[in-house]
Formats: structure tokens, sequence, C-alpha cells
């Protein structure tokens, strides 16, 4: 006779349950490789070893190239420490999902590209000709310029974080060569008691002038913002929280600011591939011998006559006895820093990208990232490189929307 204990140990299991339903995790693994820079002038790596460690973490495989960090103070051991496989062949590299460089890719790297492969690089326009895209769009490879990337504001992120860093270092340059025995006059950048202090001009209104304005005032300095942009100029003075002469560029005032300065700083932003301003040579003739300019805007073009790119190893030349300072990437000059604000920004976004299931299904979902993609599977979708060089391009959105 069977017990009641028994009868409900059957009464249980005869009993209906409920169906588990399969769940699929979107998340997926992804290989991811870091480039050695093959330019001199460029000593920034995306990735640090920190970030490294927290991708290996999550299920990913990260390639290093042997090098990549050293002129940012991280080295081949501080990656495999964390996690990385380190190479020395930039081939290997090239077989990742995603690839991560700061500079445009060379040709060498380019004729690896594949399928379904991401490359994040910034796109420095102004550098490339048809030839560079061609290997992109036979490879139907997909690329992005991290500095076209919005986040949720609208805003560029990584220009912002840059433009911060180099807002900063160009006074920091400024500074060095205005004291400096034969580029400069011998003045100490800032004030003291019983001297007036130095005169300090910002042409442009942006983060690179605010950062620009906000350290040469906490050296002391007697600051003057230009732009035409009055809201960015009303802007800068709530985000300074003081008083500071601005005006817009009106070339009278412009002149006589330019004329008295001991320091230009040009920090102005291109439109439609042209400067917004100028700064004319008989600005420039007019200015104290020893005074420094630093053309922020050099990458661009420049937003002074007398500028011409100039590289790390020889930064500066003189022109109407005027130091010019015009390095294009003048954020490499604090690599190590530099690298950082990079790596804080690229690690969590990878990671959202492996949660997704891959960069296909992020770039469906946001707008912002999105927006940095100029070729997509071989496909141009940027209509300024359309028109510039002669390809027909698509909308991304479109191009998203046949993927199933």
């Amino acid at each position: 006779m069977m017990s009641e204990g028994g009868m409900l140990d059957i009464a249980t299991k005869l009993m209906p349950k409920e169906e588990k339903l399969a769940v699929f995790s979107k998340k997926s693994s992804m290989k991811i490789g870091v480039l050695a820079e093959t330019n001199d002038d460029e000593c920034r790596v995306c990735l640090t070893p920190e970030s490294v460690e927290l991708l290996v973490e999550s299920g990913n495989e990260v390639l290093v190239q042997s090098g990549a960090g050293v002129k940012a103070g991280y080295s081949d051991m501080n990656y495999s420490e964390n996690g990385a496989t380190i190479t020395p062949a930039y081939q290997e590299i090239m077989q990742a999902d995603i690839i991560l460089k700061v500079s445009a890719l060379n040709k060498k790297e380019r004729m690896l590209l594949h399928k379904n492969q991401l490359v994040i690089s910034s796109l420095q326009l102004l550098l490339q000709n048809r030839d560079y895209f061609s290997f992109f769009i036979d490879h139907k490879a997909t690329a992005m310029a991290f500095e076209k990337i919005k986040d949720q504001t609208g805003a560029f992120p990584l220009i912002r974080s840059m433009s911060e860093i180099v807002g900063t270092a160009g006074i920091q340059i400024a500074a060095h060569y205005l004291s400096h025995p034969d580029f400069g006059n011998g003045t100490l950048l800032g004030g003291i008691p019983g001297l007036s202090p130095t005169r300090v001009v910002i042409i442009g209104a942006g983060s690179v002038g605010e950062f620009a304005a906000r350290t040469a005032l906490g050296m002391g300095a007697h600051v003057k913002v230009f732009d035409n942009s009055i809201y960015k100029l009303r802007r800068m003075q709530n985000n300074l929280r003081q008083n500071i002469f601005t005006s817009t560029l009106q070339p009278q005032v412009l002149q006589k600011a330019i004329k008295e300065a001991d320091v230009v700083i040009g920090a102005l932003r291109v439109k439609d591939g042209r400067p917004v301003y100028q700064v004319p040579s008989y600005m420039i003739e007019s200015m104290k011998e020893g005074s420094v300019i630093v053309d922020v805007s050099i990458d661009q073009g420049g937003i002074f006559e007398t500028s011409r790119p100039t590289t790390h190893k020889e930064p500066v030349y003189q022109k109407f006895g005027v130091t010019h300072y015009c390095v294009p990437n003048i954020a490499s000059r604090v690599a190590f820093t530099a690298s950082n604000a990079l790596s804080n920004y690229f690690a969590p976004l990878l990671l959202e990208i492996g949660e997704n299931g891959g960069f296909v299904n992020y770039l469906k979902k946001d707008e912002g990232f999105r927006n940095g993609v100029y070729i997509f599977n071989g496909i141009v979708t940027d209509f300024q490189i359309g028109n510039t060089f002669g390809y027909n391009y698509r909308d991304i959105e479109l191009l998203l929307a046949v993927l199933h």
C-alpha cells in the first residue's frame, strides 16, 4: 500500500509544467585588432592595456601589433599581461572583425581589407585621394571616421575630448616658444605683480578656444576671444564664469588685438571644406617680433595666410619675425593623456557593440554611431566624399533597412 507521501510525489510529477522557451543572447564575441601607427608624427593608441583587459574579460579576443602603444607609454608586456595577443605582423591584425587605428590605413593595410569588417580610424579627408577609398569599395569593407561619431546629444565626443586636450596643450606650447631664446622674446606667459600680463588672442570660441582661454586665464594672461557666433561667445563666458573680452570677427578690431598680442591661437572649424575666416598676412606682419602663433586649424587647411603644416620633429618656423607652430595633430604631443581619452570612449563602445551582436546590429540601433560611417559594405555613404571624388553614394539608412 502506497504512503500518502508517495502519492503526493506521483501527483507532482504528473502535474503539467511550464514550458521553458529557449532564450538566445544577442551578445557576440569579437576579434578586435589594434594596429601600430606608421606615421612618425602619430604617437597615440586607441586602446590602453586596462581597456584591453576589460574587453578580454567580456569574452573578446584582442590582437595588438607589437609596438602599438610604446610612444604612448605602454609596452607590449603591459598589453600581454592584460590579455592581449601581441603580434609583429599587421597581416594578422587585418584579419580582425573590428580594426582600430588613430591615423588612416596605409596602402599595405588597405590591401588586406575584407567583407564584414569594420575599420575605425580618423579620416583626414584633406590628406586623401580617390585611391584611398577604392580599396574599401573593392573589398566591400566598412569604414568609420571616429571624428564623425556623435553621442546622444548630437555632439562629437571624440572631437570634444581631443579639442579639450589641444586647447590646453596649445597654450603650453605657446608659453614654451614665447620664452624661447631663439624663437621667442623671453616673455613669461601669464602675469606677475608689477608687470602687464601677457596678451593672448584666441580666434574661435569652440571647445579648443574655451580650454585655451581657461588655461591662459589660469596662468594670469589677458585674453581676447573672437568668433562670429554670439551664442558660442556667450556660452564661453558662462562656462568660464567671468567676463572676458569677446568680439565678432571685425577686421579692424581683430587687427588691433593681434598687433598687441604676444600669442595668437587659431581655433576655427572649417565649414563646407573652407575656413570660416582667414587672417591675412598683413595682420601677421604687424605683430611683435618673437610673438607666437599656434594654428590648431592647420589640419583643416589653417586660418592664417602665413600658415603651412609642420611636424613634431620640426614644429616651428618664423615669418615676419613671428614664430608659427602648425603641427596638425597637437594631441599626439601628449600621447599618454590623449590615448587614455580615446580608450575611455572606445572600450565602452566596443562592449556595447558586442552586447548587441556585432557592429551591424549596433549601426541599426545607434544613429550617432551610424553618422561616423562613410563606406558601408563597399558603398560610399558620405555625400562629401561622393561629390569630391566622383563616387555614387547611398543613404546608410536605406542600406541598413534592407538587411535582415
